[in-house]
């Protein structure tokens, strides 16, 4: 076996990584494909937002740091993927001409109960920018294969031909935190993930070999392409913000719309499975917690917990995220 392996790591071990200067441009083209917020989008059009300015999204900030982790911490080889996030927060936004690096800390390192060919590593990332301000933390688990240790067979990919998605036309009206019943459920529609978009993501954010390339996919514990874990939270943004245009303009026709802020950052995000090229993820969200905050007058916290199903109805993603929404119409 070449590359990076379960051995090359040891608790407390620090690695640094970067830098990476981020573009108005590049904040920009993701917003625009993934996160069409006004304070993503357009520097005068943010300014009258809950942050005031343009900054990046939460999401490419999690793609540029994990293009630096495959870079430094893997030393640009390929892991056997990870199972998923304990715990990231967004700590202050990302501005365009910012510079970033990480610092990560190996937590603890321990090999498969099941699977004697890996073994898990458990990472404590902080990411700064110039000022050597934190911008990002995150806690993260990722499998290598164990060195010396003949590898298991590669999973065998399930055969479907890829849907044709069409988009939802329903619409549902927006009512402000408080008034928002918990347990209350939207669908998100579907999202198709084709190679050539899981490639291009790939490439920006998450450049492994499972991820890049058809043909050394196969020889992976994946057995196909498939996409990264960030392009599939990625889509379900997509998604989301897919749906609420809808519910906006349903909303707007009778009265003021419920705005959101950003995010805080979520937990629990878990990879139950790979979401292979030409497979099709149909998403969900689900209100279990709202609460005024003390410090932004008229808004609130929304914690709300997101699945991801595939065509074959396996969970194949799910996660625990909070937004700032506003809790009620200003008086």
């Amino acid at each position: 076996m070449s590359g990076i392996a379960f051995e090359d790591f040891v608790p407390g071990a620090v690695i640094a990584g970067g830098p990476i200067t981020v573009t108005e441009a590049e904040i920009v083209a993701f917003a625009a494909e993934f996160d069409p917020q006004p304070f993503h989008l357009d520097a005068e059009a943010a300014k009258a937002t809950f942050v005031g300015q343009l900054i990046g999204s939460g999401w490419q900030s999690a793609g540029f740091g994990m293009r630096m982790v495959q870079k430094h911490v893997f030393r640009g080889a390929t892991s056997m993927g990870s199972p998923g996030i304990l715990d990231l927060r967004w700590v202050r936004p990302v501005l365009p001409g910012d510079t970033l690096r990480v610092v990560v800390t190996v937590d603890s390192c321990r090999t498969s109960n099941t699977k004697p060919d890996r073994g898990f590593v458990r990472f404590d990332l902080t990411m700064l920018n110039g000022r050597d301000e934190t911008v990002m933390t995150e806690a993260f688990t990722v499998m290598f294969a164990r060195r010396g240790v003949p590898p298991l067979p590669p999973q065998i990919v399930p055969r479907s031909e890829p849907a044709v998605v069409v988009d939802a036309t329903d619409a549902e009206r927006l009512t402000y935190l408080k008034d928002t019943a918990l347990g209350t459920t939207r669908d998100l529609g579907a999202h198709l993930f084709t190679p050539e978009a899981i490639v291009a993501f790939a490439q920006a954010y998450d450049p492994q070999d499972f991820h890049l390339d058809a043909e050394k996919a196969r020889g992976t514990q994946f057995g196909g392409l498939c996409a990264s874990g960030w392009h599939t939270a990625a889509a379900w943004m997509k998604r989301l913000h897919a749906t609420r245009e809808r519910d906006v303009a349903l909303t707007a026709r009778t009265g003021p719309v419920p705005q959101l802020g950003p995010s805080p950052g979520f937990r629990d995000m878990r990879w139950l499975a790979p979401v292979y090229a030409g497979d099709t993820i149909r998403y969900g969200l689900t209100l279990i917690e709202a609460r005024q905050t003390t410090s932004r007058p008229g808004w609130g916290v929304a914690t709300h917990r997101n699945t991801g199903v595939n065509q074959h109805g396996k969970t194949v993603f799910e996660f625990t995220g909070s937004v700032f929404m506003e809790w009620q119409a200003a008086q």
